[in-house]
Formats: C-alpha cells, structure tokens, sequence
C-alpha cells in the first residue's frame, strides 16, 4: 500500500477536528515521538495529534482511513520493541490527555479507565479504597495503562498474579475506519461469540486505538516481606528458581539479577546498595504478600532454607520500607543502567520456568561464540529472561551483520525449549524479522489476515510485526 505525505490542507483539516493546539508540528514535538525506549532508533512523524475524546480519535481515523495517511498511535514512549515508532512518518496519534479514571466499581471490583493513565497513579488510587490490580511493569511510574494493555506487560509479579491480559474485561476501541466498538462486557465469564477483547491485548496498537478500558480488581494485600539472595553460581540461581515452587511456595515476585545487572544498577542510582563480594555473580530478589504476617514469615523462612541448598553468600531481609523500597529500585532500574552504559540490544526471551538455567548457559554460550557481552535479569519465576546485548567493543561491522545471525540462533533454541520471542515487550518493529522462528508460513498468514479484517488498507501502525 502506498502511503502519501501530509499537506497543508491535512494540518488544516486536522486543526478543525482538534483545535490548533492539538495538532502539533513544531521539531520539538516531532522530535518527542520520534522514538520510544527502544535502542536509539529514531524515526520522524509528519505531525502529532493529541486528541481528548472518542469522536475525536474517531473523526481523525476515518480522515486518515480514507487519504492513506499512516497512524502511530503512541502511549508513554516508554515501550522496548520499537511498537509506538512512527516508522513510515505520517500522524502520531498522542493519547495522553486520555488521563482519567473513569469509575470505580468497588461493588463489582472493576475500574473503568481512559488509557493515557500513568499505570502506578492508577493503582495507587485503587489501593487508597482497598483494591489491587496487580501488573507492574518495570516503568510503572511513567508508562500509561493503555501501552501496558496494547503490549499484554507483565512484571515482577506475573509470577503470581498474571499478565495484564488476566485483568481485562472490555475495551473501548476506533477502528481505522473510524467505527467505534466495545470488544466485550463487564463480567467475569463470557462465553458469547469470539473473544475480541483477548485479541485485542497484546496486538501491538495494529488492530485499533484504545480509548476506554474496564479491568478485573482483587483486594489489596495488607503485608509483604523482601529478601535478597546472593549465589555464587548464576546458574545455580536460575535452578533454585523452580526449587521453590517444587516446595509448594509461589512468591508474589521472584527476579533474577545477574552481577553486572545490579553493579550497573548501583552506579546507574548512585546508592551503595549492598555489599557485592567479588565471588557473588548473580541474586535472586524474593517476595511474598498476603495478609496473615506470620504465615508470610513463615514461607521466607521455608524459602530461605530452599536457597541455602546452594551456595549462596548471606541473604538479606529487607527490614524498612526504605529498605525495601532501594531493593526494588535496583532491580526496576537495571535497563535505564544498561542503556546509560552502552549501545545496546535487549531480548525479552522466556522460556517454561524449569529451563531457565538451560537458556542462561545458552545466552552465554552463543555470546562467546559471536563474541557479545550479555547482562542478564528478570522474572525468573515465570521464566521470562531479559537479555541485554552490550555493543561495547564490537564493530559496527559486526553489530549491524553479525550480531542478528546470533540473535537468530539464540531464539531458535530459545523456540526448540518450548519458549517464545518476546514475554512482554512485544514484536513492534524491532524484532519482526524474526517471527518465521516462532511461527510457519500458515500461523503468519492467519495473523495477517486478522489484520487485514480490522485495517484493510493497513494506516494503523504500519511496519509492526510483521514483514511485509
């Protein structure tokens, strides 16, 4: 399909849809939505527009619908997979005055939200009247929770409570031709017709623009308890891993930080942290929650016992709020870190909990064979790896031709282990080249042709996902 440049009369027509203020062309806004968090790749829209209500998504999209003009739609900028990129230029459809939370249902445990709602202020709010919803992607206090639905986030306690595509019972959402639609309802079973709702989580801001959004809430939990275990043996880490669970233990959170994670962490946040004797290569950051305290002290001291069947240094219990609070900051700002270090690439691989230490070895083995540094971390409870591929001292040579053959080798023994391309961070733009690994030419062709259903003419999000 081939697109065409925005024109004068475009900025005019738009500036009647949104009112000038709206429809934003000057090179400091552009520069804004040229890029998300993704590596530094930059990519120029023609304008951004921020539009505050459904008729106006609505009329924007049929506009665009009917001249061939490609939409980005764009969150909080904060994604890692190059999804709110305006690839092929034309409008970013910036929805952060999308901003309120509409209702909560205390009765029913729901929220109805807008989806330019920053995700940690959402909750915080749902936690002053009693309720939970549990996702917390590392960029919780920036990112929007229509960017969390549009990319399926998880978060350190997936391992728990799940992914954001548990929490979701009915979305608002513009179709590229401007049609307006709820995908499903407000009730917790819904065995009529196919389920729009699930398929539209997780589909990358390609199959329509999210404007309202209903969640699923539980009650909030009363207690928490953090420990921090150092082991001598990254690999020993990841096995412990599954131990747990063996025991009949299921933590609210449980990552992995590899040494270099948590050093680069430590500068990145200037804080002294914790002590890191040299002979500690990697720690496991635990967490249990509920709401009987002594049965939580309990499970850390079942826990603790499990972890010290390897050889481990002295674990840590967290005994402060603050204390726990800088814990968690060093695991939530270890990818700030790395990309403040270095060029950089990073793998959101997962892989069925049990292989965890299996693909660690892999990850090290194909580095050492293409001859990258890796740092390592995650959510090891789910077995979900993130893995960052530092440029460091490789030629630009290698890291444009040679470093994605070993990117390709790696997820092809990610898949032979039952694991998959991405855990949360989605395909966007940076990793669809890769998607014949994960799935045959029948799995794409269906795919496709789920798009094609939703946006025939292709405008909406461009250049994600797939190839051609």
């Amino acid at each position: 399909m081939a697109f065409r440049k925005i024109t004068p009369q475009d900025i005019s027509q738009f500036s009647n849809m949104l009112g000038d203020r709206y429809v934003l062309t000057d090179a400091e806004q552009l520069e804004r939505c040229s890029h998300d968090e993704t590596e530094d790749l930059r990519h120029m829209p023609e304008v951004v527009l921020q539009p505050g209500t459904v008729e106006e998504v609505s009329a924007v999209m049929r506009y665009c619908n009917d001249r061939l003009i490609p939409v980005t739609p764009r969150g909080a900028g904060t994604g890692l997979s190059g999804g709110a990129l305006p690839v092929l230029g034309g409008v970013v459809l910036d929805m952060k005055r999308f901003k309120k939370i509409l209702k909560v249902d205390k009765e029913n445990f729901q929220v109805t939200t807008e989806p330019g709602v920053i995700t940690q202020e959402l909750q915080e709010v749902l936690k002053s009247q009693g309720l939970f919803y549990p996702p917390d992607p590392a960029s919780k206090g920036s990112c929007f929770i229509g960017g969390n639905v549009s990319e399926n986030s998880g978060g350190p306690r997936a391992v728990k409570y799940g992914v954001v595509k548990d929490y979701v019972l009915n979305i608002e959402m513009v179709l590229p031709n401007g049609d307006v639609i709820w995908t499903g309802a407000n009730v917790l079973k819904n065995a009529t017709g196919y389920n729009l709702t699930q398929l539209v989580v997780g589909s990358e801001g390609t199959l329509g623009v999210i404007t309202k959004i209903v969640l699923r809430l539980i009650p909030a939990v009363t207690h928490d308890l953090l420990m921090l275990v150092p082991f001598y043996s990254a690999t020993d880490a990841c096995k412990a891993v599954n131990d747990i669970f063996l025991a009949g233990y299921t933590p609210s959170a449980l990552e992995f930080m590899e040494r270099d994670a948590l050093e680069w962490s430590m500068r990145y946040i200037q804080s002294a942290g914790i002590d890191l004797p040299p002979e500690i290569q990697a720690h496991l950051l635990i967490e249990v929650d509920g709401n009987r305290l002594e049965q939580l002290f309990e499970d850390m001291e079942a826990i603790s016992a499990i972890m010290q069947r390897y050889k481990t240094g002295e674990i840590l219990f967290a005994d402060s709020h603050e204390q726990k609070q800088m814990l968690w900051a060093l695991r939530r700002k270890v990818g700030e870190a790395v990309k403040s270090n270095s060029v950089y690439k990073e793998e959101d691989t997962v892989v069925p909990r049990a292989l965890l230490p299996r693909l660690l070895e892999t990850v090290k083995r194909v580095g050492q064979e293409y001859g990258f540094h890796s740092v390592c971390y995650g959510h090891a409870g789910d077995g979900n790896l993130h893995v960052n591929i530092i440029k460091a001292n490789m030629s630009d040579e290698d890291w444009q031709n040679k470093l994605p053959q070993a990117i390709r080798v790696l997820f092809r023994e990610v898949v032979a282990m039952g694991g998959t391309l991405s855990g949360e961070h989605g395909i966007g733009f940076v990793q669809k080249s890769y998607m014949d690994i994960a799935f045959n030419d029948i799995q794409l062709g269906i795919m496709k042709k789920i798009k094609d259903v939703f946006d025939p003419k292709g405008i909406l999000n461009p250049a994600k996902i797939f190839v051609n």
